[in-house]
């Protein structure tokens, strides 16, 4: 699973880095709020670390940022301040875990594996964009009509809905989708991306798949 971590003290991150990739996380790791915006433009995320006292934009900001599109992956605060004040504004901003410093790092990891395998077994019965909605049981595609997708098609959709408002590269989709499988290609991410275009077509919706080949591919309205 890939992880951001954004935390402003280049000791405590690279040492929160080396720990969560010994765990065996993919760790893209920023220093500023800003930085972090610029990795979520490009990548996808499982979770989000965010340190809320960060320079140029706060961990705050950042959550509210990315809520705002409703890209629901998780988020863990970290925080200098135990206050309750700061753990209400972060909750009330989306959070879904709060972590003051200090903090034993048994506890940080235990956080995350919390928050990644919530986001692994949780299943809407509903997955709604726009004006399309997923049925996540029957695999359907709706819009003005309906159609129903393979496999594939339908987990590329969640993973695109999931991260609305963010460009997701195709190393992502790859590793994601077909775990790595060795017979993946993005020639293979290209062509379901030209499939589910085809279905957002046959329902009429005005969402698009923006992207070219190789590259990363994100939700729009047409």
């Amino acid at each position: 699973m890939k992880i951001l971590l954004a935390e402003d003290t280049r000791d405590l991150n690279r040492v929160l880095t080396v720990a969560l990739e010994h765990a065996g996380f993919d760790v893209d790791s920023a220093f500023d709020g800003e930085e972090a915006l610029t990795y979520l433009e490009k990548n996808g995320y499982d979770l989000l670390i965010l340190d809320i006292m960060m320079p140029k934009k706060n961990g705050i900001e950042v959550l509210k940022a990315v809520r705002s599109y409703d890209n629901m992956t998780p988020v863990l605060l970290l925080t200098a301040k135990a206050e309750v004040d700061d753990r209400v504004a972060g909750l009330d901003a989306g959070a879904d875990d709060y972590l003051p410093k200090p903090f034993a790092m048994k506890e940080l990891m235990a956080r995350v594996r919390a928050l990644t395998r919530r986001k692994t077994v949780y299943l809407e019965k509903t997955l709604r964009y726009g004006d399309f909605s997923l049925d996540m049981e029957r695999f359907e595609l709706t819009c003005e009509n309906s159609v129903h997708l393979s496999v594939k098609e339908f987990e590329l959709l969640q993973v695109l809905v999931r991260n609305a408002g963010h460009r997701v590269d195709t190393d992502f989709l790859m590793a994601h989708i077909w775990n790595g499988m060795d017979n993946a290609t993005p020639e293979m991410v290209w062509l379901y991306i030209s499939y589910l275009r085809g279905k957002l077509d046959a329902v009429a919706s005005s969402i698009t798949i923006s992207g070219e080949k190789n590259g990363s591919y994100m939700l729009e309205e047409a």
